[in-house]
């Protein structure tokens, strides 16, 4: 096909979250002509990504490339886009965790890492944010295995476990725990978090905005409280570092709600839509304000220190993070391999003049 672009491709489910998986040597490594390339393939331009394998929410609009390590101690390379099909922008800041459940049977089932009995782990170096996360893979027999007991809030039915283990999240993007140097800040008469451990985010008290973090996540589409949100998140991002925040996803905005069964109540949104579940580099983010003092989450949890787990509820119903000393975060997640073939990119949407830069 002369006016097609074929690409190998693995679409994979990671925890909550659902893409297309790339080999990076599968790719252009002209970053202008890999996101023209993801675009296409995304179907970006369309809220539903028509013309594509996206869809019209942005957990099934993320692509993860793999490829061999760039730097010491770690097995694989990870960058995670997430493509924003409606605007057609492909986002390279943050790193998402729910993806990162399927980096480690990805890497081994195409090669990169050799299995070991039992169980492998699988050192991966997130190129988005330069942290290191290990994952700990079913392998029996030295193969990978999807199937098991394991089950996750907001996936159907139950998996091989996959243990995600954050060490030394903070500052992932800024470089501090605090961007702004402070616990608190107060941004058009709200007071806001803004922590960056895994995932940059915004944490706000749901009841200052009029809700009661408790709501199911198609409640919130009202336009006055997303222009409200935006706001907030765009200022917070300003003080971040993060001067053109309003082209970006981060930092990610967080309602936090007192709970009874849980931690706290969490509406964790992405970051114009609120995540039907939660995203676990945000629940990175979230667990570590609760063990931060002075934060929102600190005064609304009472004292907490670790070893400790925390247990956040959302939409479809809880996920636990356990912090250790160390510090080290630890979650449970599941993946699934989906297909594997060929995607197309239209050569129309890729010119020629960057493929052969």
């Amino acid at each position: 096909m002369i006016d097609q672009i074929a690409i190998p491709c693995v679409v994979m489910r990671g925890g909550t979250s659902r893409g297309p998986f790339f080999l990076a040597s599968d790719l252009p490594a002209d970053p202008r002509a890999r996101d023209a390339v993801l675009l296409s393939v995304m179907g970006g331009g369309h809220d539903l990504g028509i013309d594509g394998i996206g869809g019209g929410n942005a957990v099934i609009n993320k692509v993860a490339i793999i490829g061999p390590a760039s730097v010491p101690c770690a097995d694989v390379d990870y960058l995670f886009a997430q493509v924003r099909v409606r605007e057609g922008i492909v986002d390279t800041s943050p790193n998402c965790g729910n993806m990162l459940a399927a980096v480690g049977p990805f890497a081994i089932e195409a090669g990169l890492v050799a299995a070991a009995a039992g169980c492998t782990q699988v050192r991966i170096h997130n190129v988005n944010t330069g942290k290191l996360i290990d994952a700990t893979v079913s392998t029996p027999g030295g193969k990978v295995t999807y199937e098991g007991e394991a089950r996750i809030d907001g996936v159907p039915g139950t998996a091989a476990p996959i243990e995600l283990s954050f060490p030394n999240a903070a500052g992932a993007r800024t470089g501090r725990l605090l961007p702004t140097g402070r616990p608190v800040d107060r941004i058009e008469g709200i007071d806001v978090s803004c922590i960056d451990a895994a995932m940059p985010v915004m944490l706000v008290r749901a009841v200052d905005l009029g809700w009661t973090g408790r709501e199911a996540a198609l409640e919130f589409a009202d336009s006055g409280f997303r222009a409200r949100l935006e706001s907030l998140r765009v200022q917070a991002g300003r003080r971040m570092g993060f001067p053109n925040s309003a082209a970006m996803v981060i930092p990610k905005p967080v309602l936090i709600a007192p709970a009874t069964e849980a931690t706290l109540n969490t509406r964790y949104f992405m970051p114009h839509d609120c995540h039907s579940a939660l995203a676990v580099t945000g629940a990175v983010a979230i667990a570590t304000a609760c063990v931060t003092s002075g934060t929102i989450a600190a005064e609304m949890v009472g004292p907490l220190a670790p070893p400790v787990p925390i247990t956040l509820a959302h939409p479809s119903g809880e996920l636990v993070v356990r912090l250790e000393p160390g510090p080290v975060a630890r979650v449970q997640r599941t993946a699934r391999r989906i297909f594997q073939g060929h995607v197309f990119a239209r050569r129309a949407h890729v010119p020629y003049s960057i493929l052969a830069a």
